[in-house]
């Protein structure tokens, strides 16, 4: 039974030629949304949602229903923490300007961020998104190692400028990647072997497939969950063997904390920790500013100054003083309120009752991941192939039921559990027995 691979925008997309039959006032804002933002509006959803305000896990319309956030990896500390919105709004009330002036605020922000590194990635550089920090990896790689040549998995999606959509295969719909990008397989458990050897296995062909081309190997990037590949995070330090090869080849590990980071998978603030390495390059946004702007790229001094010598950059915007500002107000928040030992107890919590949803319902094929970042795959009960019709629905009987959660994977059959790390265990009760009584009903 053959299965269509689906493209990342797609999962869980409005479909804009479906609004017949919404109320008036509805079909009005679509129609609107539509006429200025053209083909490039993306919307969730069947039936698409008019949001007015949030706390906390919870989200809430104009018409004051609440939903019960269990996907949005951006405000990652919970939605209008009051303490990142107290930081913000004072420092935006004295200072915001370009990064060329010495500023104590941005200072103290990157001392604090860089002493959450291994030791030996001591300078960073502060953008705007993760698409920035992506680009400026990529660039820094090249240049460090002489070669053009990247490797990603199959459905990786790291940002949007046009470097780095050449490896986001997730988002390419009518092209392969670029010559310079070798894809191979996402992490998956093999029938007939462990993970660690297979993914080293695909990582060995894909060195050799570009030497073959005549380009060599810069850089294997990986977001260190592989979140938009379904999420692989077992077992520990599967990575390894795969990193041991990349670097006897010449080239570098750059690690996308954008998905994993900052406490998600409840091991450490960093997702390669479970992996027992030390990058060569990480790249950070989303959740670092907790819904305000911000990226950043962590490296090695040497290799900065060896990507300074040879191109000018600056940031205008990259690490403003109100960025920081928000980028402490995270770091602060998940220090304070014990956010990785959160996300290790809620997650396990989450893991344990999903299973025993898996126990009773046979169209639930898998759940894996770690702490609160979770995928559970929907299958045919019948072939056990990946069901994306059936994982769309349930994603919109969810929605009616005010929980809201996107889709994941290669075929879009993966439900993508990621919710705030302020989840608690009666967010999990309530999510879990929604789910528990829509498949029931199937």
């Amino acid at each position: 039974m053959s299965v269509a691979t689906k493209e990342i925008l797609d999962l869980n997309r409005f479909d804009a030629s479906r609004a017949e039959g919404f109320p008036p006032d509805l079909a009005e804002r679509v129609a609107r949304r539509q006429k200025s933002f053209g083909a490039s509006s993306v919307l969730f959803y069947e039936q698409p949602i008019e949001m007015a305000r949030a706390e906390g896990a919870y989200l809430y319309d104009k018409d004051g229903r609440r939903y019960l956030d269990v996907y949005n990896n951006v405000p990652s500390v919970g939605h209008c923490h009051p303490r990142v919105v107290e930081a913000i709004s004072r420092q935006v009330a004295q200072l915001n300007i370009h990064t060329r002036y010495l500023n104590r605020t941005v200072e103290a922000y990157t001392e604090n961020l860089l002493s959450r590194f291994p030791v030996g990635l001591d300078n960073a550089v502060l953008t705007c998104t993760g698409s920035e920090s992506n680009d400026l990896a990529m660039r820094i790689a090249r240049i460090v190692t002489g070669a053009e040549g990247f490797i990603v998995t199959e459905t990786a999606y790291h940002g949007n400028t046009a470097l780095v959509t050449e490896i986001s295969p997730s988002s390419l719909r009518k092209r392969k990647p670029a010559p310079f990008v070798a894809v191979i397989p996402a992490p998956a458990a093999p029938a007939d072997g462990d993970v660690a050897d297979s993914f080293a296995a695909s990582v060995d062909a894909a060195i050799t497939a570009l030497a073959e081309r005549g380009i060599g190997l810069a850089a294997l990037i990986v977001d260190t969950i592989f979140s938009s590949d379904g999420i692989y995070a077992d077992p520990p330090g599967f990575l390894t063997k795969a990193v041991g090869l990349v670097r006897r080849a010449g080239g570098l590990l750059i690690a996308d904390e954008v998905q994993p980071g900052f406490g998600r998978t409840g091991g450490g603030l960093w997702g390669f920790e479970r992996h027992g390495l030390t990058p060569d390059i990480v790249t950070m946004g989303k959740p670092m500013g907790n819904g305000f702007p911000m990226g950043g790229v962590v490296t090695r001094p040497d290799y900065l100054e060896q990507f300074c010598e040879q191109t000018g950059y600056f940031n205008t915007f990259g690490g403003n003083p109100v960025a920081a500002a928000a980028g402490k107000a995270v770091l602060d928040v998940i220090d304070d309120e014990d956010l990785i030992g959160r996300a290790h107890d809620v997650g396990g919590y989450l893991l344990n009752s999903l299973r025993s949803l898996m126990q009773r319902h046979p169209c639930i094929g898998d759940i894996r991941g770690a702490g609160l970042f979770l995928g559970l795959d929907f299958v045919e009960p019948v072939h056990g192939a990946p069901d994306a019709v059936f994982a769309t629905h349930v994603i919109n009987q969810l929605k009616l039921n005010g929980i809201l959660i996107g889709a994941a994977g290669k075929f879009g059959a993966t439900l993508k559990i990621r919710p705030p790390l302020c989840f608690a265990r009666n967010d999990v009760d309530l999510f879990t027995a929604t789910l528990d009584n829509i498949l029931g009903g199937r």
